[in-house]
């Protein structure tokens, strides 16, 4: 089960941000810190569990993607697996214009290096059309980078087509897979995909710890520089607590994903049917139906997004305008504009992100609150 906030008048909502740990993956990390404490490169007997337990994880988490253990390279979370796929483009790079900043920083990085840039736009409904992925396509093109579900939005994206493109084309395919791993099934090998970005605190482990599938045959280059952990890619001693823990994160969450997903997703259309029968000038952001199963994104008609945050956080309950990352960005969100909203509606948005730890009765809740919250906020603004 998963650890739960103290505060039991707290509803938390932002698991898109961050989740709770699950009990196991804590238990499971314990005694790295306090006993198990050998160097897993170390060659003598005591450092012999710290090993296993990293062969252990990797194993558990190739397991759940159809992936060989070798594939699977440890790194400090999703956003070092991001730049480890792009910096790693010879040429010409294909992306969209709604990816994490991790991506579109990593490709503007790129770009100052003389790599050429293309950024595929999605509709309005936050879907990227690998029709025109493929229209991007140059003779030149190293690098396909599409996330596999936005962070904003919750829009699951064609990751299956586009591999299918990618793979027609000699092209390698790489997938920001943060919020999508641990909540949704992936399997490589069908959605030909060559490098695939997670991390742990978005699916029940610890922060600080994720990893990168690389697909057996590329060689990126090395990342991080020293000794030769991690097939050369990514130097440094390993984090055995934190990917022990990942492991044991990763191995729950894919046993319990249809359960949960079943759960949250009726919790999620229980949230998107309230607000929308309760509160006028409301609008979904993102597909209806192809969307993360705990992601809910609103844009409220005439409110900032900042002021509603505060007002639902005196309420104890914990929402986002948009991805954690941008927290205290003065910018519309970069996504929402892409998907044609203008300014105004942009900052009005309103995350809401949902696990299998909420209830009903946090969902009536929250509508509840929102409700009164925009009507106070409206009435204010008509005075």
């Amino acid at each position: 089960m998963m650890c739960s906030a103290e505060n039991n008048n707290l509803i938390y909502m932002d698991h898109a941000a961050t989740t709770f740990m699950y009990d196991e993956a804590v238990n499971v990390m314990v005694p790295f810190f306090t006993e198990k404490i050998g160097n897993p490169a170390a060659v003598y007997r005591y450092a012999g569990e710290a090993g296993r337990a990293v062969s252990e994880a990797r194993r558990i988490i190739a397991g759940t993607l159809n992936a060989d253990p070798s594939e699977i390279i440890f790194t400090s979370g999703g956003t070092e697996s991001d730049n480890m796929a792009v910096k790693s483009a010879k040429n010409h790079i294909i992306t969209t214009a709604i990816e994490h900043h991790a991506v579109l920083e990593s490709c503007r990085a790129m770009e100052a290096r003389g790599i050429e840039v293309t950024y595929v736009r999605p509709g309005s409904d936050g879907v990227i059309d690998p029709e025109e992925v493929r229209a991007a396509i140059r003779p030149e093109t190293s690098l396909i980078s599409v996330m596999f579900a936005n962070n904003e939005t919750g829009t699951v994206e064609p990751v299956r087509e586009i591999g299918y493109i990618a793979k027609e084309y000699g092209i390698i395919f790489h997938t920001d897979a943060v919020q999508a791993y641990g909540h949704l099934p992936v399997d490589v090998r069908e959605m030909n995909i060559d490098m695939l970005s997670a991390s742990a605190h978005k699916f029940g482990g610890p922060k600080g710890i994720g990893f990168i599938y690389v697909r057996n045959g590329l060689k990126p280059e090395t990342f991080i520089h020293g000794g030769p952990q991690e097939r050369g890619m990514r130097a440094g001693t390993l984090n055995v607590p934190g990917i022990a823990g990942m492991g044991e994160a990763a191995r729950i969450s894919v046993k319990d994903m249809q359960h949960n997903a079943d759960h949250v997703r009726s919790l999620r259309d229980r949230m998107i049917d309230g607000v929308l029968s309760n509160i006028p000038d409301v609008r979904l952001n993102g597909h209806p139906e192809k969307r993360l199963p705990g992601n809910v994104n609103f844009s409220i008609k005439g409110i900032e997004g900042e002021t509603l945050l505060i007002l639902l956080d005196r309420e104890h309950i914990c929402a986002s305008s948009g991805s954690a990352c941008s927290t205290g960005a003065l910018e519309p969100s970069h996504v929402l504009t892409a998907m044609g909203l203008d300014a105004r509606e942009a900052a009005g948005s309103l995350r809401l992100t949902l696990a299998a730890s909420n209830t009903a009765e946090e969902v009536d809740t929250v509508i509840r609150v929102l409700k009164t919250i925009v009507e106070r906020l409206r009435s204010v603004r008509s005075v």
